[in-house]
């Protein structure tokens, strides 16, 4: 569930602004601010079906555009390679001495300015 709603969440920051401003509101008062179909309609002053229309219009248009980019699978892919780089360079810096700590240090400074 929590895995869901981390997707669901990055569905909307890479690709929130394609959708209508009413779509954005909906998805993100539902999925971010956790609020109930009818607490959205009451705020947005739309039925609650019209919420529900919006939320899943939005949710398919979202997935059918990761779907055809790729871009949060590419994301997700370089942060797991980051941190298993991460994890080498530590322990190699813990088990060297003298250039190649240094080296293994500079990398994990480097590596740093790109989080």
């Amino acid at each position: 569930m929590r895995e869901d709603r981390l997707m669901q969440s990055m569905l909307l920051d890479f690709y929130g602004e394609l959708l209508t401003e009413k779509q954005r509101e909906c998805y993100d008062l539902h999925f971010n601010e956790d609020l109930s179909l009818s607490e959205i309609a009451e705020q947005s002053g739309i039925s609650r079906q019209g919420v529900w229309d919006n939320i899943r219009r939005a949710e398919s248009a979202l997935r059918q555009i990761e779907e055809k980019t790729g871009l949060i699978r590419r994301f997700t892919q370089n942060r797991e390679a980051q941190e298993r780089l991460r994890e080498t360079l530590l322990s190699l810096r813990e088990r060297s001495e003298g250039e190649s700590r240094r080296l293994a240090e500079e990398a994990l400074k480097l590596l740093d300015s790109f989080a």
